[in-house]
């Protein structure tokens, strides 16, 4: 270390908790008040808060799951980015969505409101990045929350599928599928084998790839509310705001 006392945070701590953050070339350390901070290449110093909520991780002194989500947000990080780390810090099995929750409220900062925000949107049990920016674009898009990583076994109980998204009350499911050509051929058979079985139980499967997300984010929302509208949904439900367009997606 730079210091005696300094110690790992922001985007760096919540890295190494097994959080996801955008790229970034430096490591994040905090130092405490009243050092210099260094300059050196690659190095980014904050200066600490305090060392109340410090953990050591494999021998390394580093910002809890919980601050490094606050730390981050404080640097600016987005909305969005922010409910990606929380999800992802959750379903690491390393903080709580209350403990994020606690630790956004308790927060001094210009973003304390944002971090706040975020938190209250963090869910337990996201498998991806994805399905969490897929969460928040239809969230954002004044669209209702679907339920998060649904299960459908088969009547015998021989197979069992998970599914990102799902409207419950519509049998609407919304799948992210992001990695349809790196998939064993095979599987991708017996998957669409078993979509078709789902499909008789009476389930619509709305697939959504990379490329409908960040290149025609427009269409993929008017596609959800059409689908929820074809369910049974109320036309106010389905009703997309502009609002989205305030917030960056980015993967």
């Amino acid at each position: 270390m730079i210091f005696p006392d300094a110690f790992v945070s922001h985007g760096s701590a919540a890295a190494l908790w097994g959080g996801v953050v955008p790229d970034d070339q430096s490591v994040h350390l905090s130092v405490p008040p009243g050092c210099v901070r260094s300059r050196r290449r690659g190095i980014t110093a904050h200066q600490s808060r305090g060392r109340s909520d410090l953990r050591v991780l494999k021998s390394i002194p580093l910002s809890s799951p919980a601050r490094c989500f606050c730390e981050v947000a404080g640097g600016g990080l987005g909305l969005v980015d922010l409910v990606v780390l929380g999800d992802s810090l959750a379903g690491a099995g390393v903080v709580t969505r209350d403990e994020l929750i606690a630790s956004a409220d308790g927060w001094t900062d210009r973003r304390a409101a944002v971090a706040s925000r975020a938190a209250r949107l963090v869910r337990d049990g996201v498998d991806s990045p994805m399905e969490s920016r897929l969460r928040m674009l239809i969230v954002l898009a004044g669209l209702p929350e679907p339920s998060i990583n649904f299960v459908i076994r088969s009547d015998n109980g021989d197979w069992k599928l998970r599914f990102d998204l799902c409207y419950l009350d519509l049998k609407l499911i919304i799948e992210y599928d992001g990695d349809q050509h790196a998939r064993d051929p095979r599987q991708v058979a017996r998957d669409l084998e078993r979509r078709e079985e789902i499909e008789k139980m009476g389930y619509r499967i709305l697939v959504i790839q990379k490329h409908h997300f960040y290149q025609e984010p427009d269409r993929t929302l008017q596609r959800i509310a059409a689908a929820r509208l074809d369910r049974g949904a109320t036309k106010q439900s389905c009703r997309i705001r502009s609002t989205w367009r305030n917030y960056q997606f980015r993967g």
